[in-house]
Order: C-alpha cells, then structure tokens, then sequence
C-alpha cells in the first residue's frame, strides 16, 4: 500500500497481485512481500488466496527465514473459513516447535482467543513468556504483545494477577490502565443508553487505538550494515576505495557490534541488523545511478534493507546463534562481556 493511500480505499486484490509481481523480480524478498499479498487478500475476504500463498512459501525450496511466523499465519487463516482441525493441528505444531519469535506464539494465541479457547490461548502466551522471557530483565518491545495478550486473557477468565501481569501494566504506556482495557464488563457498556457509560467507552478506546497506532508507527528499525565474509572479501576486491571502511573483517564485526551497544545506552529503540550482499548492493547503486565504490551509500543501502523487512533484531534472545554467522550462542560470542 503506498504511503499517500488511506486503507478504506485500498484495492486489497490489485495490491496483492502488485506485491506478487514485485516478489517475483525481487525473489531474496519473496517471503516478506508474500506475506504482505496474503495479508491483503485476507482483507479482501480472499481467504483460500491467502491460504494458497501461504503453501506456496511453505513448499518453497528456498529455505524461509520465518517458516513458523508463516504457519501461525496460515492457521489463523484457515480457521477463519472452516478449516478448524488443520488449523489446531498446525497451531499444536507451531507450540512444539517452540520458536524463538514471539510473534507466530502472539498470532496462533490470538488465534485461539478469538475462537473462544481462552483456556488454551493462556496457556499458549504462558509458554511463550516462560519460553521467551525467563531471566530477563527487560523484556524486548517485540515480546510486549506477549503480556498485553496474556494479561487480556486472563481478565477475561477472571484469574488474579500475577507477576507476568503485573509486568505488562508497567510496560503499558496508555494513560487507560491495562485492567481497564481489558475489562470483560466493557461490551456492556456499548449497548448503555446512559451518555456518560458511553463517553467513558469512547475515551478508552481512543486509548487503545492510540496504542494500535503508535505500534504500527514503528519506524524502520535503525539499522547497522553487516557483511559476511565472503561477500566482505568480494566488496573490497572489486571496490577498493571501500577498504578505507573495512580495514578487516574482525574489525567489521567488532564495530557493528560496539555501534548498536552505543545506540541502546543512549536509548535508541528498535536495533536490527541488516546482511548485505554485494550483487543487491551493486543493483542498489544502479537504483541511485551511483557508483558503489561511493561509501555514503552504505548506510542508505542498509536503510533500504530494512524497509525491505530484510533487518534481523539486535540483540538475539537468549540462546540464539550471534548475529555474525560463527554459529555459536550469541552470549559466547559477540554478546559475551
């Protein structure tokens, strides 16, 4: 959708079969913008459309970099048109593969509460938190839907605050608490004839869409440039003014990460990491009739990256494997002290 077009007068079908085309001449970006696609022509009601992108990701022979994010997807999306038993065996299997994203845990959970298994979506967001969020101390913004969606569920089962819960109200920027928000009495006060039931409605979910708003507002996460070896090595033989930014590939590493533990001291949100290669930079420098042996192109490249949902997030939760490919667990590695 382009950014001058408001959303009730978008063509969902005509930007599915956009983001379509576009995936097909930018196939590293496939995955992200096929998503993008479905999502659409859900929004257009499009449900076995939708679905069909979904298998065509799944049965790519291209490896994904989300695979359970696009089978949480698709179970959401089937049970929304009849598919409830092969949408409850995909959502068990995305619960025992126990991802490390929190967002395939947010949307089958979710799921699930809206098909009224409030029991089972509790569980669910609880084995995501106890998962995702044990010995943390400062939970990532991505985890947040997390405990929002678990302190939901649990007001509406009734069962009384825990510490999970009471961690979400202190995440909660919403000057409409968390136990108001989530109060099961409020679908009451919408069929109220009493004005002032239904002002005090209105003003909460003003709130609530101002939370909505400011999460989907995100900006682009602020992205630091990192080059594999190999594709470092092919960079700097070809462009050798660049060399004068990468002394060695040691040092490469060393400085995205002291750069991005720079930015998260002084309070910069939303890190990520973007991994370029260097055919996608040399068509990016073509893009910007400019030569790639220009290193204030760098940044813009990375920029470009992450608008693409090419930017990975820093710092890894814990127990993944370190941003910079070595395969070990990033607290052995570059995350180590």
């Amino acid at each position: 959708m382009r950014p001058d077009t408001s959303a009730e007068h978008v063509d969902h079908n005509a930007e599915a079969a956009r983001l379509e085309r576009t995936a097909g001449l930018y196939p590293e970006d496939a995955e992200h913008l096929l998503l993008q696609a479905a999502a659409h022509l859900e929004l257009a009601g499009d449900r076995p459309g939708a679905t069909a992108l979904y298998d065509r990701l799944l049965s790519s022979s291209a490896p994904l970099d989300h695979p359970h994010l696009v089978r949480a997807l698709k179970a959401s999306n089937l049970w929304e048109y009849g598919h409830e038993a092969e949408a409850r065996a995909i959502i068990e299997g995305v619960r025992t593969s126990a991802p490390r994203d929190p967002a395939p845990w947010v949307i089958v959970a979710e799921a699930l509460e809206s098909h009224d298994e409030l029991e089972a979506a509790q569980d669910t967001f609880t084995q995501a938190a106890t998962l995702l969020l044990a010995d943390v101390s400062e939970p990532p913004y991505s985890t947040h839907p997390l405990l929002f969606g678990r302190h939901r569920v649990r007001r509406m089962l009734g069962v009384p605050h825990d510490n999970w819960d009471t961690l979400a109200d202190t995440l909660h920027s919403s000057p409409i608490p968390l136990d108001e928000l989530h109060d099961p009495k409020r679908v009451w006060s919408l069929g109220s004839d009493n004005p002032a039931e239904l002002q005090a409605e209105i003003t909460r979910l003003r709130a609530e869409l101002g939370t909505f708003r400011e999460a989907l507002s995100r900006p682009f996460p602020v992205a630091v440039l990192h080059w594999p070896t190999n594709e470092l090595t092919e960079l700097l033989t070809a462009y050798p003014p660049l060399s004068s930014e990468y002394r060695t590939h040691e040092e490469h590493l060393a400085t995205i990460e002291a750069s991005l533990r720079e930015l998260a001291a002084s309070g910069t949100p939303n890190l990520g990491i973007v991994t370029g290669t260097v055919p996608s930079y040399e068509a990016f420098a073509a893009s910007e009739a400019s030569s790639p042996a220009d290193a204030t192109l760098l940044p813009q490249y990375a920029t470009t990256l992450a608008a693409r949902g090419r930017a990975v997030a820093w710092p890894p939760q814990r127990g993944v494997a370190c941003w910079c490919g070595s395969g070990r667990v990033y607290g052995e590695c570059h995350g180590a002290e």
